[in-house]
Protein backbone atom coordinates (compact mmCIF):
# COMPACT_ATOMS: atom_id res chain seq x y z
CA UNK A 1 0.00 0.00 0.00
CA UNK A 2 0.77 3.39 -0.44
CA UNK A 3 1.77 5.77 2.46
CA UNK A 4 1.94 9.82 2.96
CA UNK A 5 3.77 10.91 5.29
CA UNK A 6 3.44 14.71 6.27
CA UNK A 7 7.32 16.41 7.32
CA UNK A 8 7.39 20.64 8.85
CA UNK A 9 10.39 22.76 8.55
CA UNK A 10 10.73 24.17 12.28
CA UNK A 11 13.61 25.73 13.77
CA UNK A 12 16.46 23.24 15.35
CA UNK A 13 14.55 22.35 18.67
CA UNK A 14 18.10 22.55 20.62
CA UNK A 15 18.69 26.07 19.29
CA UNK A 16 17.55 28.92 21.76
CA UNK A 17 14.85 30.58 20.19
CA UNK A 18 14.49 34.31 19.80
CA UNK A 19 11.49 36.86 19.97
CA UNK A 20 12.39 39.66 17.08
CA UNK A 21 12.69 43.39 18.32
CA UNK A 22 9.33 44.66 16.87
CA UNK A 23 6.78 41.39 18.75
CA UNK A 24 5.84 40.28 15.42
CA UNK A 25 7.64 36.85 15.43
CA UNK A 26 10.64 34.85 16.25
CA UNK A 27 14.08 35.49 14.53
CA UNK A 28 14.54 32.72 11.41
CA UNK A 29 17.08 34.31 9.63
CA UNK A 30 20.54 32.58 9.75
CA UNK A 31 18.75 30.35 12.24
CA UNK A 32 19.26 26.70 11.99
CA UNK A 33 16.59 24.80 10.83
CA UNK A 34 15.42 20.67 11.15
CA UNK A 35 12.73 18.24 10.65
CA UNK A 36 10.03 18.54 13.12
CA UNK A 37 10.91 15.97 15.53
CA UNK A 38 7.19 14.47 15.53
CA UNK A 39 7.65 14.43 11.48
CA UNK A 40 10.82 12.29 11.74
CA UNK A 41 8.90 9.68 14.02
CA UNK A 42 6.35 9.85 11.20
CA UNK A 43 8.96 9.25 8.55
CA UNK A 44 10.52 6.63 10.46
CA UNK A 45 7.37 4.47 11.05
CA UNK A 46 6.44 4.88 7.65
CA UNK A 47 9.97 3.22 6.53
CA UNK A 48 10.18 0.57 9.15
CA UNK A 49 6.56 -0.25 7.56
CA UNK A 50 8.34 -0.45 4.34
CA UNK A 51 11.08 -2.48 5.16
CA UNK A 52 8.12 -5.25 7.07
CA UNK A 53 6.88 -5.48 3.50
CA UNK A 54 3.25 -3.69 4.02
CA UNK A 55 4.24 -0.73 2.53
CA UNK A 56 5.29 -0.23 -0.88
CA UNK A 57 5.79 3.26 -1.96
CA UNK A 58 6.40 6.46 0.84
CA UNK A 59 5.52 10.05 -0.61
CA UNK A 60 6.85 12.68 1.92
CA UNK A 61 4.71 15.68 1.31
CA UNK A 62 6.15 19.49 2.73
CA UNK A 63 4.14 23.00 2.97
CA UNK A 64 6.49 26.01 2.99
CA UNK A 65 9.25 28.07 1.64
CA UNK A 66 11.69 26.58 -1.12
CA UNK A 67 14.49 25.53 1.76
CA UNK A 68 11.71 22.93 2.87
CA UNK A 69 12.99 20.78 -0.06
CA UNK A 70 15.96 20.19 1.95
CA UNK A 71 13.35 18.58 4.63
CA UNK A 72 12.29 16.48 1.80
CA UNK A 73 15.68 15.53 1.22
CA UNK A 74 16.00 14.32 4.69
CA UNK A 75 12.54 12.59 4.63
CA UNK A 76 13.82 10.57 1.24
CA UNK A 77 17.53 10.23 2.67
CA UNK A 78 15.57 8.00 5.43
CA UNK A 79 13.75 6.47 3.32
CA UNK A 80 10.96 7.83 1.43
CA UNK A 81 10.40 7.25 -1.96
CA UNK A 82 9.76 10.88 -3.29
CA UNK A 83 8.78 14.53 -1.92
CA UNK A 84 5.88 16.68 -3.05
CA UNK A 85 6.60 20.47 -1.96
CA UNK A 86 3.28 23.10 -2.28
CA UNK A 87 5.36 25.96 -2.01
CA UNK A 88 4.48 29.31 -0.34
CA UNK A 89 5.76 32.01 0.83
CA UNK A 90 2.96 32.77 3.35
CA UNK A 91 2.58 31.83 6.70
CA UNK A 92 -0.16 29.29 6.40
CA UNK A 93 -2.34 28.12 9.35
CA UNK A 94 -3.28 24.52 10.55
CA UNK A 95 -6.51 24.82 8.41
CA UNK A 96 -4.70 25.86 5.31
CA UNK A 97 -2.17 23.04 5.26
CA UNK A 98 -4.94 20.68 6.67
CA UNK A 99 -6.94 21.38 3.08
CA UNK A 100 -3.38 21.36 0.81
CA UNK A 101 -2.59 18.13 2.42
CA UNK A 102 -6.24 16.74 1.73
CA UNK A 103 -5.97 18.15 -1.94
CA UNK A 104 -2.48 16.00 -2.34
CA UNK A 105 -4.07 13.13 -0.50
CA UNK A 106 -7.33 13.41 -3.65
CA UNK A 107 -4.40 13.33 -5.78
CA UNK A 108 -2.43 10.84 -4.67
CA UNK A 109 -4.98 8.03 -2.87
CA UNK A 110 -2.70 6.78 -0.15
CA UNK A 111 -4.16 3.61 1.96
CA UNK A 112 -2.65 5.48 5.34
CA UNK A 113 -1.26 9.24 6.21
CA UNK A 114 1.06 9.53 8.80
CA UNK A 115 1.57 12.87 10.19
CA UNK A 116 3.54 14.49 13.80
CA UNK A 117 0.84 14.73 15.92
CA UNK A 118 1.86 18.32 16.42
CA UNK A 119 4.89 20.79 15.34
CA UNK A 120 7.58 22.24 18.01
CA UNK A 121 6.96 25.87 16.96
CA UNK A 122 3.60 27.00 16.72
CA UNK A 123 2.51 23.62 19.25
CA UNK A 124 -0.87 23.63 17.63
CA UNK A 125 -1.61 19.87 17.09
CA UNK A 126 -4.51 20.40 14.80
CA UNK A 127 -3.68 20.03 11.24
CA UNK A 128 -3.88 15.47 11.65
CA UNK A 129 -7.40 16.05 13.13
CA UNK A 130 -8.51 18.70 10.58
CA UNK A 131 -6.94 16.36 7.50
CA UNK A 132 -9.05 13.71 9.22
CA UNK A 133 -12.29 15.54 9.35
CA UNK A 134 -12.05 16.45 5.75
CA UNK A 135 -11.30 13.20 4.46
CA UNK A 136 -14.03 11.80 6.55
CA UNK A 137 -11.61 9.46 7.37
CA UNK A 138 -10.98 7.28 11.04
CA UNK A 139 -8.04 8.79 12.74
CA UNK A 140 -5.71 7.68 15.59
CA UNK A 141 -4.20 10.87 17.44
CA UNK A 142 -1.29 10.46 19.76
CA UNK A 143 -0.58 6.68 18.62
CA UNK A 144 2.41 5.27 20.00
CA UNK A 145 1.77 1.65 18.56
CA UNK A 146 0.31 1.05 15.20
CA UNK A 147 -0.18 -2.81 13.94
CA UNK A 148 -1.79 -3.18 10.21
CA UNK A 149 -3.93 -5.91 9.77
CA UNK A 150 -5.45 -5.91 5.65
CA UNK A 151 -7.84 -3.42 5.35
CA UNK A 152 -7.54 -2.19 9.47
CA UNK A 153 -4.92 -1.30 11.44
CA UNK A 154 -4.20 -2.11 15.16
CA UNK A 155 -3.41 1.30 17.07
CA UNK A 156 -2.49 2.26 20.41
CA UNK A 157 -3.06 5.41 21.74
CA UNK A 158 -1.88 7.88 24.65
CA UNK A 159 -4.44 9.71 26.63
CA UNK A 160 -4.38 11.30 30.05
CA UNK A 161 -5.70 8.70 31.33
CA UNK A 162 -3.02 5.61 29.97
CA UNK A 163 -3.28 3.83 26.88
CA UNK A 164 -6.65 3.19 24.85
CA UNK A 165 -6.57 0.70 21.71
CA UNK A 166 -8.53 0.46 19.47
CA UNK A 167 -8.94 -1.12 15.63
CA UNK A 168 -9.14 1.73 13.01
CA UNK A 169 -10.50 1.09 9.26
CA UNK A 170 -8.27 1.89 6.05
CA UNK A 171 -7.74 4.58 4.74
CA UNK A 172 -6.96 6.32 7.95
CA UNK A 173 -4.97 9.81 8.95
CA UNK A 174 -2.42 8.54 12.30
CA UNK A 175 -0.53 11.49 14.39
CA UNK A 176 2.71 10.10 16.27
CA UNK A 177 3.52 10.40 19.64
CA UNK A 178 6.60 9.96 21.25
CA UNK A 179 6.96 6.49 22.64
CA UNK A 180 6.07 5.33 18.98
CA UNK A 181 10.13 4.31 17.69
CA UNK A 182 13.12 6.32 17.83
CA UNK A 183 14.23 7.82 14.23
CA UNK A 184 17.12 6.69 12.56
CA UNK A 185 20.46 8.49 12.29
CA UNK A 186 20.80 9.56 8.43
CA UNK A 187 23.88 8.36 6.60
CA UNK A 188 25.78 9.97 3.80
CA UNK A 189 25.42 7.60 1.50
CA UNK A 190 21.34 7.80 1.96
CA UNK A 191 21.74 11.52 1.59
CA UNK A 192 23.41 11.27 -1.70
CA UNK A 193 21.07 8.62 -3.18
CA UNK A 194 17.95 10.82 -1.83
CA UNK A 195 19.33 13.57 -4.13
CA UNK A 196 18.26 11.88 -7.00
CA UNK A 197 15.13 10.62 -6.09
CA UNK A 198 12.05 12.76 -7.38
CA UNK A 199 10.46 16.06 -6.23
CA UNK A 200 7.72 17.52 -7.15
CA UNK A 201 7.11 21.40 -6.60
CA UNK A 202 2.96 23.18 -6.49
CA UNK A 203 1.84 26.23 -6.01
CA UNK A 204 -1.65 26.57 -3.57
CA UNK A 205 -3.16 28.00 -6.45
CA UNK A 206 -2.59 24.59 -9.14
CA UNK A 207 -4.38 22.66 -6.57
CA UNK A 208 -7.36 25.39 -5.93
CA UNK A 209 -6.80 25.74 -2.51
CA UNK A 210 -7.31 29.25 -0.44
CA UNK A 211 -4.74 29.72 2.58
CA UNK A 212 -5.47 32.99 3.42
CA UNK A 213 -5.10 33.26 7.43
CA UNK A 214 -8.26 32.98 9.69
CA UNK A 215 -6.08 34.20 12.75
CA UNK A 216 -4.10 37.09 13.59
CA UNK A 217 -0.99 37.17 15.24
CA UNK A 218 -1.23 40.34 17.50
CA UNK A 219 1.82 40.59 19.13
CA UNK A 220 4.69 37.75 20.38
CA UNK A 221 7.03 38.28 23.75
CA UNK A 222 8.80 35.94 25.88
CA UNK A 223 7.97 34.59 28.42
CA UNK A 224 8.44 36.46 31.95
CA UNK A 225 11.83 35.43 33.58
CA UNK A 226 11.24 32.82 36.50
CA UNK A 227 12.25 34.96 40.29
CA UNK A 228 14.43 33.32 43.01
CA UNK A 229 12.81 31.45 45.87
CA UNK A 230 12.52 32.33 48.99
CA UNK A 231 12.55 31.41 52.53
CA UNK A 232 10.19 31.60 55.06
CA UNK A 233 9.92 31.62 59.09
CA UNK A 234 7.03 29.73 59.72
CA UNK A 235 3.64 29.25 58.05
CA UNK A 236 1.85 32.76 58.91
CA UNK A 237 4.81 34.30 56.75
CA UNK A 238 3.76 31.84 54.11
CA UNK A 239 0.09 32.20 54.27
CA UNK A 240 1.01 35.88 53.93
CA UNK A 241 3.34 35.48 51.22
CA UNK A 242 0.52 33.27 49.12
CA UNK A 243 -2.30 35.93 50.16
CA UNK A 244 -0.79 38.95 49.82
CA UNK A 245 1.92 38.56 46.83
CA UNK A 246 1.11 35.42 44.84
CA UNK A 247 -2.79 35.84 45.37
CA UNK A 248 -3.40 32.48 45.31
CA UNK A 249 -5.95 32.02 48.75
Amino acid sequence: MKVLVTVKRVIDPYVKVRVKSDGTGVETANVKMAMNPFCEIAVEQAVRMKEAGIVTEIVAVSVGVQQCQETLRTAMAMGADRGILVETTADVQPLGVAKLVKAIIDREQPKLVIMGKQAIDDDSNQAGQMVSALLGWPQSAFTSAIAVNGDSADVTREIDGGLEKLTIRLPAVVTTDLRLNEPRYVTLPNIMKAKKKPLEVLKPEALGVDIAPRLKTLKVEEPPKRSAGVKVADVAELVAKLKNEARVI
